[in-house]
């Protein structure tokens, strides 16, 4: 659902030794140096959206985060600009892009694991992007980055040529019902594009608990020229030691869920112009 900043809220509860909170006045935004509500405004929402807004309750300790910490290591997608990644993270270390990191821990563990890979991680979800910077802050992770908005918007119009060394997207939102299935994010057209921003030999690593929607990507990976599946039956893979077990992934497991990962490879392939979405 999306978030207005004229929507009334309860007031944060406050915390012993953290800042004290005001109650704000009509208009005025929630986190003034923090990410913005719609970065990009209505100029790229000429088409179907795939992920909707959710700006639900903060905590004090994610709202002081996001206050302290997102002019160091946020970004707003609002495509005004062509992203300089050695400069968003001060060095040259190889970027991956993370789709949709929920809370973040998985994220966070992930970076730890490998300090010379940078994350750029992107959502709308703005108590998850408060929690992951403050698990980056209290871990010293510096390789983290969290990008706030659309990231078809981020691909296509901020992220030049064979930029990213690799691409994550860990449980999207499977949109269940049939008349919503063209909202899903694997499709022809982001795969086209995201090929476009992958360097050949990047690895694109998907993870669903839907397994219709696993089935689906697996098709539609299995059928573009740019992708080549790992697995050499051509099949799902095995989960990775370097993908964490979610606290939700395992509450599902519990429940009879089966996980499904697909590990595929970004091949050469010959140029052709830049794919829209």
């Amino acid at each position: 659902m999306s978030d207005s900043a004229n929507s009334p809220e309860p007031p944060l509860p406050h915390t012993p030794g953290a800042p004290a909170r005001h109650a704000r006045a009509k208009g005025e935004p929630r986190f003034p140096d923090g990410p913005k509500a719609d970065p990009a405004g209505s100029h790229f929402e000429r088409r179907i959206r795939s992920f909707q807004p959710r700006r639900s309750r903060v905590t004090a300790g994610q709202a002081d985060a996001l206050q302290r910490l997102w002019p160091k290591w946020g970004l707003d997608i609002d495509g005004s600009r062509t992203l300089d990644l050695p400069d968003l993270f001060g060095n040259d270390n190889p970027v991956v892009l993370e789709i949709g990191f929920g809370m973040g821990e998985a994220t966070a563990q992930m970076a730890a694991a490998d300090p010379a890979t940078n994350i750029l991680a992107v959502d709308v979800h703005t108590p998850g992007q408060g929690n992951l910077l403050n698990l980056a802050d209290r871990n010293g992770l510096s390789n983290i980055r969290v990008g706030n908005g659309d990231a078809i918007i981020l691909l296509r119009e901020m992220l030049t040529s064979d930029s990213l060394d690799g691409l994550r997207v860990y449980f999207p939102d499977p949109w269940p019902k049939k008349r919503h299935h063209k909202r899903r994010l694997i499709q022809p057209e982001f795969l086209s594009l995201a090929a476009t921003r992958l360097r050949p030999g990047a690895i694109l690593h998907c993870a669903t608990d839907w397994e219709e929607y696993a089935e689906q990507m697996l098709d539609v990976l299995t059928a573009h020229p740019d992708f080549e599946n790992t697995q050499a039956d051509g099949g799902f893979a095995p989960r990775p030691g370097f993908r964490p077990l979610t606290r939700f992934e395992g509450q599902g497991l519990d429940k009879g869920h089966v996980v499904n990962d697909l590990l595929f490879r970004r091949v050469p392939h010959a140029d052709r112009p830049p794919a829209g979405v």
